[in-house]
């Protein structure tokens, strides 16, 4: 009889986990198109094809929710990041790891990102779980940037300089939001990895 539970119970894990991933791919393109007021548990329910009531199941609050979403996207930006170069970045490639970084805060997973910072803003009980989040997401993009760009912390200025460039391509991913900077942003991205190369 134990037997029939287990073979029981994974189809059913399985439906679950899929449900869940529905519902914070749903709250992020909510979040992305509709901005925090729009983006209720019934929208993100009834885009993902889910009734509310397995909505709340999963995430008993529109917080739950949306802080799961904001990790959800910070695992999606890591994973990115890394795919990116999965075998590390060559020496004399900065230029492309550079442009790499700055993607990551011109798609719809920073615009995304960027409604939740607006929202925890202004909502008391949402900032400390989104300030906590984004403060282990930064950590981990400056790691992958440093590695990436074979920075050697133990230089003076070197921490400094890679924590710039992630500030700098932030700014680029806000300029974004408003107008398509693409050609603006390819200058920059090439003078940032000649500053670089003296830099690190």
């Amino acid at each position: 009889m134990g037997g029939v539970n287990t073979a029981e119970r994974a189809p059913k894990q399985d439906r679950s986990r899929a449900t869940r991933q529905r519902l914070l791919e749903a709250a992020v393109a909510c979040l992305a198109e509709r901005g925090w007021t729009g983006s209720t548990v019934t929208v993100v329910a009834e885009r993902a094809g889910v009734s509310r009531g397995a909505a709340q199941h999963h995430f008993p609050t529109r917080e739950d929710l949306f802080t799961a979403a904001v990790e959800y996207v910070a695992e999606e930006r890591s994973t990115a990041l890394r795919a990116l170069f999965p075998q590390g970045a060559a020496d004399d490639d900065r230029r492309a790891v550079v442009a790499a970084l700055v993607d990551l805060y011109t798609g719809p997973l920073f615009r995304a990102a960027l409604h939740l910072w607006v929202a925890a803003s202004n909502e008391d009980q949402l900032r400390p779980q989104v300030t906590e989040l984004e403060a282990r997401v930064g950590r981990e993009t400056h790691r992958i940037a440093v590695d990436l760009l074979g920075a050697d912390e133990t230089r003076p200025g070197a921490r400094e300089t890679v924590q710039g460039l992630l500030d700098m391509a932030r700014g680029l991913g806000l300029a974004n939001l408003l107008t398509d900077d693409r050609a603006r942003r390819e200058r920059v991205v090439t003078q940032w990895a000649a500053l670089l190369d003296e830099a690190l």
